[in-house]
């Protein structure tokens, strides 16, 4: 196949252009990226140290942290970087796996979040039948189908953006290589690639959405007419209370980003929201969890000791 590309790289233009911002936003940005590292990473370790969370729902929670992991080293070392040198340039094959594994681990992440409510669905409504429904064998097809659908999703967008022609201007109105600023920079056609962000990456972020909703909205359905009692029926909230609150933070941000029909253009509110779910979420996720679950609270306060005071065990 003809290689048609003629620019060899491009230039990320970042978040602001006003000088003398560069150290604060570094400092910013590496606390947040260092935050979530952390944060993610003791949710991985304790919920394969603790043997009381090796359960179906730590076990989705465990790829939600993994997921998160990666998705913020996608876009914040590259832009960490730019801080510094003052030039954030990327090469033409750099911006395409930049894309590739942002959508590759973001729409991963959106299929995991419906099954992480389906999964509090059938713990709530049909509790005698969750260990036969949720075994070992299903968690595992159901969290590598969520991890291969975000990569075929992924290798759609980046085959057909690496067949566009880019011949200048090279500058990409974003901190990152993303579908709608870099179709704005391609010389040909791009009424396929718009059509596919529409309806394909809709998609992948409404269907999880509904499926979710749906979830919950049994889920309540459940606990208001065959619940009677008020403790259960708290008990059952508070473990969906996590979830619910990283489902909104995801889910809202998603939607209006790639949602609305898209005319490739990418104003700086649509950075803003990007970077709130591709930054700014993958930290606050394991603050929810250990906050509104006392599972996690007590396994971590275990961790704790066990580490600060070894001999007293």
């Amino acid at each position: 196949m003809e290689n048609r590309t003629e620019v060899s790289e491009f230039i990320l233009m970042g978040l602001t252009k006003l000088r003398g911002l560069e150290h604060f936003l570094f400092a910013l940005f590496l606390l947040l990226y260092v935050a979530s590292l952390l944060g993610n990473g003791a949710m991985v370790v304790m919920a394969l140290m603790e043997p009381r969370l090796h359960t179906p729902m730590y076990f989705f929670l465990r790829n939600l942290s993994c997921l998160d992991i990666c998705y913020s080293t996608v876009t914040v070392p590259k832009m960490l970087s730019g801080f510094l040198s003052g030039c954030q340039t990327i090469s033409f094959a750099g911006c395409l796996a930049q894309l590739h594994f942002f959508h590759f681990l973001g729409s991963s992440e959106a299929v995991l979040l419906a099954i992480m409510a389906y999964d509090r669905y059938v713990a709530i409504c049909n509790p005698l039948r969750y260990r036969l429904v949720m075994s070992p064998r299903a968690c595992l097809f159901l969290a590598t189908a969520s991890w291969v659908t975000g990569f075929l999703h992924a290798l759609m967008h980046t085959v057909m953006t690496s067949r566009l022609c880019f011949c200048g201007p090279r500058r990409v109105p974003h901190f990152f290589c993303d579908i709608k600023p870099l179709l704005t920079l391609a010389c040909g056609s791009t009424h396929l690639n718009l059509s596919l962000l529409n309806i394909i990456t809709g998609g992948i972020v409404v269907i999880p959405f509904t499926l979710t909703l749906l979830s919950y909205l049994y889920i309540i359905s459940f606990l208001l007419l065959k619940v009677q009692s008020w403790e259960s029926r708290r008990k059952a909230f508070s473990t969906c209370a996590s979830h619910l609150t990283v489902v909104s933070l995801f889910y809202g941000a998603a939607i209006l980003t790639y949602v609305p029909p898209s005319s490739g253009e990418s104003p700086k509110w649509d950075m803003m929201i990007v970077l709130l779910y591709s930054v700014v979420t993958p930290v606050l996720n394991p603050v929810i969890y250990t906050l509104r679950n006392k599972e996690v609270q007590s396994a971590l306060r275990k961790n704790l000791h066990r580490k600060l005071f070894p001999d007293r065990i």
